[in-house]
């Protein structure tokens, strides 16, 4: 009994260190291998063979210990070590390293799977994959780069692919208004001589009275039906963008003032005060007279001119005259600047400042703005005023939004707020008044050319026109007993029956650890350690191998006995 259970011993320490050898030869193996985590064999006791299990002490007795023969060790167990392997940087963005417990989400042939190596990169679908073509898993985002986080799904970065345009939601005005420069109280006026209604025994014209029955000179009618009219007037010593209408049977005075007042931009609204000579409020009108009148805004940016020619029918002069009796007054200022709408088209905005009123305590510009590329058919957009205190800061601006209308392009309706309280109420004689813009957030159409992954996982794509949109966000598992993972070759692990399910993060909560983009986790492997371990088993192999041989021998004699 006693030599057959030193060779079963010996046996099965020899099986043990094997199993050791050949972990160890597995770790140094795959020092190398990214991401790749050491394990090792603990040992543990067999069950021993009592030969007496000792007695109490007595009065005339010491008592005597057990006696126990050891069977042998078994494997208790091969043990992973998760511990954080360094991290180095690498050259490829798409590469990831985790610090922390997590692990990668991969969704592979075979279903859901687990690593901890992050060496990924783009495929031809421009999918984000590991070495073996198992695809990353995370949140997506909506059509408005919105995350998803409802369920996982392949992580896609389009480099190449992929344009984007962002419609302007904020403008930022800077510049210098000179308090002290004259204020504006007249705005430019222009009149037509007196015109006369064929229609009505060539009465002077009203606004009811047709275009085509208006007339200069009796009998001579200024305009025909059919034709279309194109008006190009200055202001501000700048020719306008020409707005275009068609002459029909029921186009009057009226609407022709009104085309008129809308390609000039003229502004009548938000209090705007009444014009210092006609005391009537800016536009084009007909007047009593049967004559068409243009009053406009106060400012000399805003000064109109319109002369014979400026006025065409189907190409045509239509000779037509205005007297200019008024030229506009008041300190002012201008700007041109762009912004864009959601296709990245870009809308051509003009700002103009006049200095409205003053006080011992405030000073008061009112600002216009416009736009030719408005759709609405009036390049006018808005108005409003700027207030600023004695010391020239900007006390109150109104109103601090604009829209602008897209009705004739696939872009959406544009509604865009202002900010008017960089510009300062101080500026000397010399320098004027002048208005610049300082910011606004949209831009032209851009493809991603570029990507960036924080440590939360958020995957920002960069777009050459500068805009950053976010494309997803990869995703992390936790488990509960990590050392119940299932190895299944290609650096990842399966879900075992003892590692419980995995519990979905996000990186930089619950213990996941945050991501290192353009970085890999290195293996965990101590090689070293693992030589050593290496010396001690091969030692502890021989040892056992030693014991089978005394064994041997002691048979032999046995059987020498026997002959």
């Amino acid at each position: 009994m006693g030599l057959t259970s030193a060779l079963n011993t010996s046996l099965g320490g020899l099986s043990l260190n094997e199993t050791s050898i050949d972990v160890l030869g597995n770790n140094i193996a795959n020092a190398g291998t990214n991401g790749f985590k050491a394990s090792n064999v603990l040992f543990t006791t067999q069950l021993a063979r009592t030969l007496s299990v000792g007695s109490r002490p007595s009065s005339s007795n010491g008592g005597t210990n057990p006696r126990q023969i050891g069977l042998g060790a078994l494997s208790a167990s091969i043990r992973k070590d998760f511990t954080q392997g360094s991290v180095t940087n690498s050259t490829s963005p798409s590469d990831l390293a985790i610090q922390g417990d997590g692990f990668f989400i991969l969704d592979s042939p075979d279903g859901q799977v687990y690593s901890r190596n992050g060496n990924f990169e783009l495929n031809s679908s421009s999918l984000l994959t590991n070495q073996s073509g198992y695809l990353v898993q995370g949140y997506g985002v909506d059509e408005d780069f919105n995350l998803v986080k409802t369920t996982l799904t392949d992580i896609k970065v389009p480099l190449g692919d992929l344009n984007v345009a962002q419609a302007t939601k904020n403008v930022e005005i800077g510049g210098a208004l000179l308090p002290t420069g004259e204020i504006g109280t007249q705005g430019s006026i222009l009149t037509t001589g007196n015109l006369t209604d064929a229609g009505n025994a060539n009465a002077a014209i009203t606004g009811t009275t047709l275009l085509t029955d208006i007339e200069e000179t009796i009998g001579t009618p200024l305009f025909t039906l059919g034709e279309t009219l194109s008006f190009t007037p200055s202001k501000g010593g700048r020719t306008l963008d020409p707005l275009t209408m068609q002459v029909t049977a029921t186009t009057t005075a009226a609407d022709f003032a009104s085309f008129m007042d809308r390609t000039l931009g003229i502004q009548n609204g938000g209090g705007i005060p009444n014009d210092a000579t006609t005391g009537a409020q800016p536009g084009v009108t007909v007047t009593a007279g049967g004559a068409f009148q243009i009053v406009g805004n106060t400012g000399t940016v805003n000064d109109i001119s319109v002369t014979i020619g400026n006025i065409t029918s189907d190409g045509a002069t239509v000779p037509m005259g205005f007297t200019k009796s008024e030229s506009a007054n008041g300190e002012s200022a201008i700007t041109d600047f762009v912004i864009f709408d959601s296709l990245g088209e870009p809308v051509t905005m003009k700002m103009t400042s006049s200095l409205e009123s003053r006080s011992s305590n405030n000073t008061v510009f009112r600002y216009f703005l416009e736009s030719a590329d408005d759709n609405d058919g009036d390049i006018a957009v808005s108005n409003g005023t700027i207030t600023f205190d004695s010391k020239g800061n900007v006390t109150n601006f109104t109103p601090s939004t604009f829209g602008i209308s897209r009705v004739n392009t696939a872009a959406d309706e544009m509604d865009v707020s202002i900010d008017l309280s960089n510009i300062s109420g101080i500026s000397s004689a010399s320098a004027g008044s002048t208005l610049k813009l300082d910011l606004q957030d949209g831009s032209d159409p851009g493809t991603l050319s570029s990507f960036v992954i924080d440590e939360t996982g958020i995957i920002n794509g960069v777009f050459d026109n500068g805009i950053i949109r976010t494309l997803g966000q990869v995703t992390l598992a936790r488990f509960s007993n990590p050392q119940g993972l299932l190895e299944s070759g290609n650096s990842t692990f399966q879900e075992g029956v003892s590692s419980g399910p995995p519990f979905l993060v996000t990186p930089g909560n619950f213990g996941a650890g945050t991501i290192r983009a353009g970085s890999i986790e290195l293996s965990n492997t101590d090689v070293g350690r693992n030589l050593v371990d290496l010396i001690v088993a091969s030692t502890n192999y021989r040892g056992n191998a030693r014991v089978i041989s005394s064994v041997q021998q002691l048979v032999d004699e046995l059987l020498v006995l026997g002959r």
